[in-house]
């Protein structure tokens, strides 16, 4: 698996899911498992949807010319 969710994304990711999850806790609902997806994506560095729509908020590395 290519990285494909860069720094921005994973902090934004790792907010969503505490939140969703946090308010899954306080009303007694089982969406707060929701929360887990994001969380995923953001630990393994890559969502699977940005590959098969083609994005990537990774950054990309230039290779020197030698």
């Amino acid at each position: 698996m290519k990285c494909n969710v860069g720094k921005t994304d994973k902090i934004i990711r790792w907010i969503i899911g505490i939140v969703a999850i946090a308010l899954g806790i306080f009303f007694k609902s089982w969406w707060g498992a929701v929360g887990l997806i994001p969380i995923v994506t953001a630990s393994m560095s890559f969502c699977p949807i940005y590959s098969i729509v083609g994005l990537s908020s990774c950054k990309v590395e230039k290779k020197k010319a030698e």
